[in-house]
């Protein structure tokens, strides 16, 4: 059963990441903006574009030096139901992801045919490799001449300055200011709109806030295949109660269907892995690796749950967005709750976290 699992897994592929390049364009310091956004994400960068195209003025301030979030980052394989529904930039970008793959110079390690999903008569294409969907994007905001400014992370204590309920500037950590007349958070932490006095929530709501029937805990109405199917000993020492329980394992339960709780989605890093031998690296041990934490995965196996604890949705040239399947896998389940309202070293402490565990499950599985 472990050498099927070793020949079923790749190892990931060689990545491709945004830099700052020739799309970064100048910042203008003393400049008021008609609209000022906050995160380099698919919907950031999509404001910019529309933003631009209505004659405005506009500026791109992203905390890290990536753009393009998930998109640009192994979220390749597109949930996209009803495709019809799909319309505005976000067709665009899917028009743009197929006119790529219409070049026989985009199929290095396949050819357009030997993938399913291309479609030579659709005028999208909904699956696509990570550094296809950076260079859409960087293309989109050179074409624009969108100012770009990376890794200026909003000052969360006091930089922001509010004026009869509107914003007037923001000002991140490095003490750069920006002014604009509308202001978009575009992250995916939301950090701007709760600065500025947003109401939110953190967790899961229960049913009775709304009077809704899907909301807050769902231990019993909502069976789904990322659950144990098989009896799992939870202990240290098997059968043994009193040597304590393995890592991952909650003892007070998740509590009553339909209450609410501090809990959020479990967070994972969406995989590009490869099955093109010269396209792969290894995956490496980490540091800090304790194999205890991947005893409950081994012993999901031992018990008769076969499943491989990945899901891997093909992209074009051999590669995958790989996600989360099963009761054990990527998920990190659990250590993600602090995160939305963390200070920015304790929520890189979470990332860390999260990369770990991630880079120490791939490699248990590949050895």
């Amino acid at each position: 059963m472990f050498r099927s699992l070793q020949r079923f897994l790749v190892a990931a592929a060689i990545g491709w990441s945004v830099t700052a390049g020739s799309f970064v364009q100048s910042a203008d310091r003393a400049a008021t903006y008609d609209v000022v956004i906050y995160g380099g994400t698919s919907a950031g960068i999509a404001a910019a574009v529309q933003t631009v195209r209505q004659g405005k003025t506009v500026v791109v301030i992203e905390p890290s030096g990536h753009l393009g979030g998930l998109t640009t980052s192994g979220l390749g394989w597109t949930d996209t139901g009803n495709k019809a529904a799909i319309g505005g930039i976000a067709r665009e970008f899917y028009q743009a992801v197929k006119r790529h793959y219409d070049q026989p110079s985009a199929w290095k390690y396949e050819t357009a045919d030997d993938y399913d999903r291309y479609r030579p008569a659709d005028d999208a294409m909904w699956t696509f490799e990570p550094h296809v969907a950076a260079a859409i994007f960087e293309r989109w905001l050179a074409d624009a001449k969108v100012p770009v400014v990376l890794n200026q992370r909003l000052d969360r204590g006091d930089g922001i300055t509010i004026h009869d309920g509107r914003i007037q500037s923001i000002r991140t950590e490095s003490g750069q200011t920006f002014r604009g007349l509308m202001f978009i958070d575009a992250t995916y932490e939301g950090d701007l709109m709760a600065l500025a006095g947003v109401t939110y929530t953190v967790g899961r709501e229960s049913n009775t806030k709304y009077n809704e029937q899907l909301n807050g805990v769902q231990k019993d109405q909502n069976v789904h295949n990322h659950r144990f199917l098989k009896p799992v000993d939870p202990y240290v020492r098997p059968g043994d109660s009193t040597s304590g329980v393995l890592p991952g394992i909650q003892t007070d339960g998740p509590g009553e269907d339909g209450t609410g709780d501090h809990r959020v989605q479990a967070y994972c890093y969406r995989m590009c892995m490869s099955n093109v031998p010269e396209n792969r690296v290894p995956f490496e041990k980490p540091d800090g690796y304790d194999q205890q934490r991947y005893e409950l995965l081994l012993r999901n196996f031992e018990a008769g749950d076969l499943r491989v604890p990945l899901s891997p949705g093909m992209l074009p040239n051999g590669k995958t967005d790989t996600n989360n399947n099963g009761a054990f896998s990527t998920d990190n389940i659990g250590m993600n709750y602090d995160y939305p309202e963390a200070d920015y070293e304790t929520r890189q402490r979470i990332l860390e976290e999260h990369l770990r565990y991630q880079q120490g499950l791939m490699w248990t599985l590949a050895n």
